[in-house]
């Protein structure tokens, strides 16, 4: 027998969800956060024991009344069906009680890895219909995030931690140049926490510059700079944000370097032997081949007369539960394609989910097309929309696996105004997002 109740100790609650697998949108900081959002925080326990902890956030919504949603559901044994019954006929009786239109959760849990069914996911979702949950198949309807991840695991199957240089070897051969690179072509990172960027907002200034690059290449909507500072803020010790830069004057000098190699090799070239000579050929070469790329990269960056260093690449990331996980980030126009600075801010952000000891290194999700429901009425195949197939590709490059998730599941407290919710919300979400990007 099991009892629920709201819970006032949030600290044992914190503790809880992170010991037990959590995700930081789970914890009590993500109100803080959400600020919109008004937040309750219900636990479970089994003779005195806690065994569920679930953070529900509460919207009044026009039309749609009061809205009930669950980041990732609870956090719990989720395949303890008498627990989740247990909790289910709780939360109704909470949802009536509040007169609440829709209760709207999406347990984290699989349903397809790399496109091969989980039975895990499928045996959740007939769990969840007979609870009287029902499926959102509507992707543009979703509360949070879509339901797909990709993750790079940090672990091997001994559960033994991975380093960085075994994890790359699994990575496209694309992706190994681009990071043996990109401190060869003036490419410098520096890693900020919430206090440095308290101290000096040009950091922030920096990373939006490039977040509005991205979300002018790839449709994002991005967050604005107080936004980001305040995730930093309120998830101190957990997040950072590592910000890449080109530094023309580096660059400049290691090309005066590779020169002077270039130089050297001339020189001993005349009156070596043939095997000699193909090795310096090959150096003389290659300068002449990284010379044509430097040039290229002034030639870009001249515009930028009065800045040394430019502000190339930017990622905020959390590490919380074991997972590290890749929040907003993304790379500038300007030398984009030259210094390949996306895979080498990457690949830092991937060092330090190893370095805190993360079991899993989330890349994050793109934008999929609404799919066809599969006969046994669960989602079908997640595919990325068109101008998300270049994200998709990029995210796949670092041996990430593809996780589909089960979905958004409701609980509904009131029909016609889930039906005002599920239909027209939409539609009123697309037009919010236009207004956004126009007036950007």
């Amino acid at each position: 027998m099991y009892t629920f109740k709201k819970e006032t100790d949030l600290k044992a609650y914190d503790d809880f969800i992170e010991t037990h697998g959590g995700q930081y949108i789970q914890c009590s900081r993500w109100e803080k956060v959400k600020t919109t959002w008004k937040c309750a925080y219900y636990s479970g326990f089994e003779n005195g024991e806690r065994v569920l902890a679930v953070l529900v956030m509460e919207r009044d919504l026009p039309a749609a009344g009061k809205i009930w949603y669950a980041p990732a559901g609870p956090v719990c044994n989720l395949e303890n069906t008498l627990l989740l019954s247990e909790f289910t006929g709780f939360i109704k009786g909470e949802v009536a009680k509040n007169k609440v239109t829709a209760f709207i959760m999406d347990p984290p849990v699989s349903l397809r890895v790399n496109g091969e069914r989980t039975e895990e996911g499928h045996a959740m979702h007939k769990t969840l219909l007979s609870l009287g949950y029902t499926l959102n198949p509507s992707i543009e309807n979703y509360t949070y995030k879509q339901p797909v991840q990709l993750f790079i695991p940090l672990k091997d199957e001994n559960k033994n931690a991975l380093d960085a240089k075994a994890i790359l070897k699994k990575c496209d051969k694309g992706v190994r140049y681009s990071i043996r690179i990109g401190e060869q072509r003036g490419l410098v990172a520096k890693t900020y926490t919430s206090k440095d960027v308290d101290a000096d907002p040009s950091i922030i200034e920096d990373f939006m510059g490039v977040m509005h690059d991205t979300s002018e290449r790839d449709n994002f909507v991005e967050r604005n700079g107080e936004y980001c500072a305040k995730l930093l803020r309120e998830f101190d010790g957990y997040s950072d944000l590592k910000l890449v830069y080109y530094d023309k004057e580096l660059d400049k000098k290691l090309q005066d370097e590779r020169l002077k190699k270039k130089q050297e090799a001339l020189s001993q070239l005349d009156g070596a032997h043939e095997k000699k000579a193909r090795q310096l050929q090959e150096i003389i070469d290659s300068v002449d081949k990284q010379t044509e790329h430097f040039e290229k990269r002034i030639k870009e960056a001249e515009e930028f007369t009065k800045e040394n260093r430019i502000c190339v690449a930017g990622g905020l990331s959390f590490y919380y539960a074991g997972m590290g996980s890749c929040l907003f980030g993304g790379t500038r126009n300007v030398i984009r394609n030259n210094t390949r600075s996306s895979h080498y801010l990457n690949y830092l952000r991937l060092c330090e989910s190893i370095n805190r000891g993360c079991k899993v290194h989330d890349l994050g999700y793109v934008i999929v097309k609404t799919p066809v429901l599969d006969e046994d009425g669960t989602l079908g195949p997640l595919v990325p929309q068109d101008n998300f197939k270049g994200i998709y590709d990029f995210k796949k490059s670092f041996s990430a696996d593809y996780y589909e998730f089960i979905g958004e599941y409701v609980l509904v407290g009131n029909k016609m105004k889930y039906y005002a919710y599920s239909k027209l919300m939409p539609t009123a979400k697309k037009l919010k997002i236009s207004v956004i990007k126009k007036l950007r």
